[in-house]
């Protein structure tokens, strides 16, 4: 169970701090020719605020791994993922964009599982 969530748990941060990173530090118009046709329905400063929401739970999710205490941050950043990726699951939902719904239900499982595997209480 260990291996498993560190393995989970890695992958999903990384995948969070490059998809941030990409988000935050690219063009609106560029993330809606990348594939983020979902960016049409947002406003720039909301791009630039979601992708900063998402490099930082991604970093969260990795430090306290690392460093080897404040793992009450994992949990937080978990929990932040699982909200983004709900909200995301209903954007992509409402814009009949199915396959990228499923992709998120998936990252939210895996968010889900990270914060349970995590929870300080």
């Amino acid at each position: 169970m260990a291996i498993t969530l560190l393995v989970v748990q890695g992958l999903l941060g990384l995948l969070f701090v490059i998809t941030g990173s990409f988000k935050l530090f690219q063009s609106r118009e560029k993330v809606i020719a990348s594939g983020g046709t979902w960016a049409h329905d947002f406003a720039p400063g909301l791009i630039k605020a979601i992708a900063a929401a998402e490099l930082l739970s991604g970093i969260l999710l990795i430090i306290p791994r690392l460093l080897g205490h404040g793992h009450y941050l994992t949990f937080i950043a978990a929990a932040c993922i699982a909200l983004i990726m709900t909200g995301s699951i209903f954007v992509h939902l409402r814009r009949s964009e199915f396959q990228h719904a499923i992709i998120n239900v998936v990252f939210l499982l895996m968010a889900v599982f990270v914060a349970y595997s995590a929870r300080p209480f």
